[in-house]
């Protein structure tokens, strides 16, 4: 990824500025950089567009969030990411039965999904310092705005819906995906309803995104992809902030650091076509699981 980008304009407040970067792995990204670590939550939406009354799924209903992230960037450091499991049981006051991570969004949209990771993860005060909700179609014209991701698929994924007009059809082996392929690929659920096979598709998926985002002819136009995606997603970053967090992950390098949530088994016996069953997390989180400083 030796290529070189000018982003400017960045806004993060006069503390949390950094001199110029220092490129890595070959990068010489000109761009001012937050000089603290910056939290973000990701939450990957079931429903196809912002604002949307319907998931378009099935069953139908409110979103629900599909896929959750937490993301850390700090300087000179590698990106951390926790994959959040949606099923994990959170229960929350005043409700005597506990209830899956993954139905917060509809709940209480972002706000509550960001309380309670805060709360589960024993965040400092304030953080998540951003989120970040990306519905299917934000993923999609993303992936194609990037010119299709290299990936390789673990599995033949064979799936079809007619009710939410949902066609999974991926053979195994590294090929080019554009955004519809990425997103069967992120959507596809093992017939038993457990979610291990989905979090591990999201790892492999970010490392291609990164990879490919940092090519020299998608680095010129990041700038101009990330302003035409501002309206598909929902977001308390501005246009500025998001470029020079995917500068600070791009300076990183394309191998994040993943982190895991150890969980129980599940509390029924999963499903064919059910939702994912509750599991309960393993222990307390610790330092070993999520960066705290």
């Amino acid at each position: 990824m030796a290529a070189s980008v000018s982003l400017l304009g960045l806004v993060w407040s006069q503390g949390d500025r950094a001199n110029q970067a220092e490129g890595g792995s070959g990068q010489d990204l000109q761009a001012e950089l937050p000089s603290r670590p910056i939290s973000v939550l990701v939450i990957g939406s079931d429903a196809d567009r912002r604002g949307a009354t319907s998931n378009g799924a099935a069953p139908a209903g409110a979103a629900n969030s599909d896929g959750l992230m937490l993301v850390r960037l700090a300087p000179k450091q590698p990106l951390d990411v926790l994959v959040l499991p949606i099923e994990a049981a959170i229960k929350l006051p005043g409700e005597t039965q506990p209830v899956a991570l993954g139905s917060l969004y509809r709940r209480g949209g972002a706000a509550l999904v960001a309380t309670v990771t805060a709360e589960l993860m024993g965040l400092p005060k304030g953080q998540p310092d951003r989120y970040l909700v990306v519905p299917r179609l934000a993923l999609r014209q993303l992936v194609d705005g990037l010119g299709q991701v290299e990936i390789a698929p673990e599995r033949t994924m064979l799936y079809a819906d007619k009710s939410q007009k949902l066609q999974i059809d991926l053979q195994p082996g590294l090929q080019l995906l554009d955004g519809a392929g990425l997103e069967q690929m992120l959507r596809f659920r093992e017939a038993d309803g457990s979610e291990e096979g989905r979090r591990q598709r999201l790892k492999a998926s970010l490392p291609a995104l990164l990879l490919q985002m940092g090519q020299p002819r998608q680095l010129s136009q990041l700038p101009d992809l990330l302003r035409s995606l501002q309206d598909k997603v929902e977001t308390n970053l501005s246009p500025n902030e998001a470029l020079s967090l995917v500068a600070a992950a791009l300076q990183a390098g394309s191998t994040p650091r993943f982190h895991n949530l150890p969980l129980l088994p599940p509390l029924s016996a999963p499903k064919a076509g059910a939702k994912p069953a509750l599991r309960q997390l393993a222990g307390p989180v610790g330092q070993s699981d999520w960066p705290q400083i």
